[in-house]
Parts: structure tokens; sequence; C-alpha cells
């Protein structure tokens, strides 16, 4: 189950089916669970626990140092949750303090070349794309989409089912639901993901009419909340209107020039 040439420190511990391939390197303060597969060239270091059944393939590096000039050493963490998939140079890094880990939940998908940042806190079943970039202290909530060479500036926090588009860059939060679209600018709802996710066509119209009254009512956002914690109660419509209201950094904003744009309900091969 290990290759001779792997390097495994002696105080790191691995369940007894962990599977090595060549060149893999772990070091001491490293625990894999039971069911993870290691391929070649893989490197997981630091104080990183690991849990069932991950996948790393050629060249993944899990668990460096965070790329902040104000760390200096300390014995901070990265925690991984079970069924995760990491493919070829996927970077991960641990935290840049002791006061709080980095986190990978369960399920998640992180493509060829794609990095998650010191001090993020991803959730469960959420996919970056090839060359997806997730600066530090960013929160991505349950499965979120973010396409391929997507850019994520630190600090960022991204609700539930939201998705990127190709090339999008945000340095504003992105509300629940929303699809970004270029810089810090979102042009509807992630419908295939609503549908995909089991939301009835009422819950879709309803979160349809929400994103109207939020973005595309001309108020102020603020009046826009307020109003709309009288008229939308349900479940998914109050977890967009308290998303909003608890964003610091400013939500991205819709720019689409036509209602008309937003309006189509896509197929799932779209």
């Amino acid at each position: 189950m290990i290759h001779p040439t792997a390097i495994i420190h002696p105080q790191a511990q691995l369940a007894s089916d962990v599977r090595v391939g060549p060149y893999a390197v772990i070091d001491a303060h490293v625990t894999v669970g039971a069911g993870c597969v290691l391929g070649p060239h893989v490197h997981l270091t630091g104080h990183t626990t690991i849990g069932a059944r991950n996948q790393f393939h050629a060249g993944c590096v899990i668990g460096d140092a965070p790329q902040d000039l104000k760390y200096h050493g300390e014995p901070t963490r990265l925690r991984i949750g079970d069924g995760n998939i990491f493919r070829e140079h996927v970077t991960v890094h641990r935290s840049n303090s002791l006061a709080e880990d980095t986190v990978i939940g369960s399920e998640n998908f992180l493509m060829a070349h794609s990095h998650v940042g010191h001090n993020c806190a991803l959730g469960n079943r959420i996919i970056l794309a090839n060359g997806a970039l997730v600066g530090g202290h960013v929160s991505i909530a349950d499965r979120v989409f973010l396409s391929g060479n997507c850019l994520v500036h630190q600090f960022v926090r991204i609700g539930t089912l939201a998705l990127m588009q190709g090339g999008a860059a945000i340095s504003q939060d992105l509300p629940p639901y929303t699809i970004a679209r270029g810089d810090n600018t979102i042009c509807g709802l992630n419908t295939v993901g609503l549908r995909r996710a089991g939301f009835s066509a009422e819950q879709r119209m309803e979160l349809k009419r929400l994103y109207h009254a939020l973005f595309r009512s001309r108020r102020k956002l603020s009046e826009a909340l307020a109003v709309a914690r009288n008229d939308f109660t349900s479940e998914c419509a109050e977890t967009m209107i308290t998303f909003v209201a608890a964003s610091k950094r400013g939500v991205c904003r819709d720019t689409t020039s036509s209602p008309a744009e937003e309006g189509v309900e896509q197929s799932d091969e779209g």
C-alpha cells in the first residue's frame, strides 16, 4: 500500500489502508484517515488532520505554511473532512494563527492547479474548477461552484449555491444562489444549481422576486432589505436576506441592462 520511494515521518499517523504513491512525502504532524489515496509526489505537511476517503492526485501540496508575512512558524492547523478530491497540483495552506484553522469540509472537488489560502473555511460539495484561486480568510458555503480561473479576494464570503462564471473576479461578498460575472457583478440566479438541489418552481420564483427586490429595485440596499424582510418569509429567502444584511465588504452588484436576461430558466446542459 506504500511505495518504497515514499518518505513518511515516523510520527505521522496513517490508517492501515492508506495508499501512498511514489515519492510522496508525509511529515510528522499529519494524520491521514481510512481509505485515503495519495498519488505520486504528493506532499502532506504541517499540523494537518485528514478524514476518510480523500484522494490526492499528483503534485498536491497540502498543509504548507501560509503565504503571509505575519506568519512566523507557529504550529497552525489545517483540517480536512471526508471524501474530497484534490486533483493535480492543488495547494491548500494551513492557517496563519493558532486562534483559527483552515478548514475544508467534505465531498468537495478541487480541480487541477486550484488554490485555497490560509484561514479559509470551505463547506461541503463545493467545486473549484481548474485554476480557481481563493485568497486567505475566505468563507465558502455548501454547493458553490467556482469555474475555471476565478479569483476570490481575501476575506470575501460566498453564499450557498452561488456560481462564478469562468474568469470572474470578486472582492465583495457573493450572495447565495446568484451568478457572478466579470468583476464584482452578478447577473441573476443559479437556476440550474437550484433545480439540482431540489428547489421547487415556487421556491425558485420567490427567489427570483427577491433578487429583483434587492438588486434591481433601484432602492438603496438598506431600504430594499427593510422591504424584503416584510415581503419574504421563506427559509431560502431568509438565507439570502441574512447574508446580504451581514455583509461588511458590500455585495456584488447587478448591472444587467435588461431584466429579461435573468428571467430565463437554464437547461441542465447549459
